[in-house]
């Protein structure tokens, strides 16, 4: 049973940082892509940063690009969301997901195969 757990969400003040960390167990993780998606209040879920199984390539969205840094640590079956300079608007459920594809770094919601059950992240200003 594949299983992606998400932690290190929390509180922080705006212009502060977080590091969410996404364990992973039960697939083949250095054979998947990661992502990091978040959905904020009243908005649709959507894609932060990607990074493919060897960490060799990664995606950033607009609101990712310059503040956030996602990696990977195959051997620990984990994949981190360094986040800095946090905004107010960074507030939502941070998720993981894995795509077991090859091939370019997929940034939709329907092209990841699984998903942990998310981290709030609240950034108060």
């Amino acid at each position: 049973q594949v299983q992606l757990v998400e932690s290190g969400g929390g509180l922080v003040q705006a212009g502060g940082s977080l590091r969410l960390s996404c364990a992973a167990s039960g697939l083949t993780f250095r054979m998947y892509a990661m992502g990091w998606f978040r959905q904020g209040p009243g908005k649709e879920r959507e894609v932060v940063a990607a990074i493919n199984w060897s960490g060799g390539s990664t995606y950033y969205s607009d609101s990712g690009k310059e503040r956030f840094t996602i990696s990977r640590d195959n051997a620990k079956n984990t994949v981190y969301l360094q986040m800095n300079s946090l905004k107010p608007e960074d507030t939502a459920v941070y998720y993981c997901a894995a795509d077991r594809r090859v091939g370019p770094l997929r940034t939709t919601i329907s092209e990841y195969n699984y998903w942990g059950q998310g981290t709030q992240v609240t950034v108060s200003s």
